[in-house]
């Protein structure tokens, strides 16, 4: 992988730059009334525009194993002496697995990447430049949490070693992470 290391806060180090990886786990946006829709477009607009940095948002979508929750209604069935709630069961699995063919049902991520970079000049001049890149980076990590809070959105900052190495490998390497 192109990266040096992890440091505070979740930051990893690579050779040009330094990143810090957020998770967003959105609202569902189609459930919302008209007015709610209204202010959560303003307030991404908002979002839009207050992020004086470069981002990159990034989705990522898993195909989901429906076979452990099928399995589970098979079991709950076997116990199961109402023949009206076995059929209503047995209907269920069918729906099931006829949307999950039609649609190739999966899950998604969505990560939104921030990058600072550090003019190699200011490298050179500067021995606390990597402290100055951290407290960058964080305040930016606070003002898209702040922004897209707004929206109705939950951030999730991925800041521990654990959680960096999980996702960039389920992008580096996602057959294995699925495992």
């Amino acid at each position: 992988m192109p990266f040096e290391k992890i440091l505070e806060n979740g930051i990893i180090k690579n050779k040009n730059n330094y990143i810090k990886i957020i998770k967003i786990i959105p609202i569902n946006y189609d459930l919302k009334s008209n007015l709610e829709k209204e202010a959560i477009l303003n307030a991404y607009k908002l979002f839009l525009k207050t992020c004086d940095f470069n981002i990159q948002i990034l989705v990522q979508s898993k195909k989901e194993d429906l076979s452990k929750h099928i399995s589970n209604i098979h079991q709950i069935m076997s116990n199961e002496k109402n023949s009206k709630i076995r059929k209503l069961s047995e209907n269920y699995i069918n729906y099931i697995q006829e949307k999950n063919e039609e649609n190739k049902s999966s899950s998604k991520n969505f990560y939104i990447i921030l990058k600072n970079e550090i003019p190699e000049y200011q490298k050179e001049n500067n021995p606390n430049y990597e402290k100055i890149v951290v407290n960058n980076l964080t305040e930016m990590f606070f003002k898209v949490k702040e922004s897209l809070s707004r929206c109705g959105n939950l951030i999730q900052d991925i800041n521990s070693k654990k959680e960096i190495i999980e996702v960039l490998a389920s992008f580096y390497n996602p057959r294995i992470a699925e495992k």
